[in-house]
């Protein structure tokens, strides 16, 4: 195999860390249990390409979990942000910042009335869920089984610290299987307050399922049929497939839509968007943040939303990403490995068949780092716009010697 990656500042950091942090990391950021190696600290990010506590670079296929969509360091992006922390970011109000975005959204989203904004994706999954069951006056809430829709007990992916009484209005269902939804709307009864979906089926380690047309009409026939809200937790894909939303290509439109990760570039913000129906009643619930109001990642949205609007940047994207899974197909195929590939092509899952311990997946990803493409074993990962096709050749270099490698250690096709 390749050297080793020089590793020490980040070693020194994680220990650092462990003394004042549980664990030294907490949550999906942990990837050090990926492989020994894998880097846990960054020292700088550009375009497509990152850099770790130690210096070493990558191009990078998870653009920092998904909220990198133009690439790190946009000048227009960050320009505009910079210009409102200049002028003052968290006041004790919003800016007009929050005004023109807002406005902004309502003209791009397809379904969407009206608009309101939080920090993080579990915020407005959470607001969503609290303002369906205001406006119909019901608990139930259903989810398709395996689904993540955030980090608070409601529907955090870990029952430690969980009480039954949390998951005590949650029904499951599975994604695309129209006869498991309508068994989870008999089971809610009278008291069914929303449906809740992600873009597209992105289920950690497994492969991804995109909807099909007729299951999302038949749950928007149901919530139409009940009065019950359809959401789409679209945190994870939301401007990255479709600037309208990414159910726009299907015909089908949420009641209630929540956004994150990609909407301002990397700068902290997410949205709930929403149709006319359940204005009054996010109008009457209480959700709220002290940094929910901040103007710099408001300013950053309008700005990434509007060249998203404007550009090509999500065709382009979506180019790359199937020249990078077509690349990787022929390689791994060449070196005796099947792939799954699966989801859209700029947010792939890559599996290997037979390798349900990620032996293969990880031996591979970290062969791969070493030779400076930063990839994920059983996470989807994601492109940006940033990526180039010399970008995409050269990470399709680096994945053929990395298989070359895995081969050499006697590392083989299951």
């Amino acid at each position: 195999m390749t050297a080793k990656l020089l590793n020490s500042r980040d070693t020194e950091l994680v220990e650092r860390a462990r003394r004042v942090v549980p664990n030294g990391m907490w949550g999906h950021m942990a990837t050090r249990a990926i492989a020994p190696g894998y880097p846990q600290f960054f020292s700088r990010s550009d375009g497509c390409r990152v850099w770790d506590a130690d210096g070493n670079e990558y191009i990078d296929f998870m653009c920092a979990w998904g909220p990198n969509v133009l690439g790190y360091r946009h000048p227009e992006v960050d320009a505009a942000a910079l210009a409102r922390i200049d002028a003052g970011d968290v006041g004790n109000g919003p800016t007009e910042s929050m005004v023109e975005l807002a406005e902004l959204l309502v003209d791009t989203l397809d379904h969407a009335d009206w608009t309101l904004f939080q920090k993080n994706g579990t915020d407005a999954t959470t607001a969503c869920v609290t303002i369906a069951r205001a406006a119909t006056e019901r608990r139930k809430i259903l989810v398709a089984r395996g689904a993540y829709h955030g980090a608070v007990p409601w529907c955090s992916p870990s029952l430690l610290g969980v009480t039954a009484e949390d998951r005590a209005h949650i029904i499951v269902f599975d994604y695309n299987d129209a006869a498991s939804l309508d068994a989870a709307v008999d089971a809610a009864g009278d008291d069914l307050a929303g449906v809740l979906l992600t873009a597209f089926q992105h289920d950690v380690g497994k492969d991804q399922h995109l909807p099909q047309a007729a299951f999302l009409a038949h749950a928007r026939k149901i919530c139409d049929r009940t009065g019950a809200a359809l959401i789409l937790d679209d945190v994870r894909a939301g401007f990255r497939l479709d600037v309208r939303g990414s159910w726009a290509r299907y015909g089908v439109k949420p009641d209630l839509a929540a956004y994150s990760k990609a909407i301002a570039n990397g700068w902290p913000l997410a949205a709930v968007a929403g149709s006319e129906r359940f204005r009054e009643g996010a109008g009457k619930v209480f959700v709220t943040g002290s940094f929910w109001y901040g103007s710099a990642a408001m300013a950053a949205a309008v700005k990434t939303v509007r060249i998203l609007r404007d550009s090509d940047a999500l065709a382009h994207t979506e180019t790359m990403g199937e020249r990078f899974r077509d690349g990787l197909s022929a390689i791994s195929a060449r070196h005796g490995f099947k792939l799954r590939q699966t989801g859209p092509a700029q947010m792939p899952m890559v599996l290997f068949d037979g390798d349900e311990e990620l032996k293969i997946a990880n031996a591979f990803c970290l062969a791969a780092l070493r030779r400076g493409i930063y990839l994920h074993p059983k996470h989807n990962m994601f492109l940006c716009a940033a990526h180039t096709p010399e970008d995409i050749d050269r990470a399709l270099e680096a994945a053929d010697g990395a298989f070359g490698d895995i081969v050499s250690a006697g590392i083989l096709a299951a």
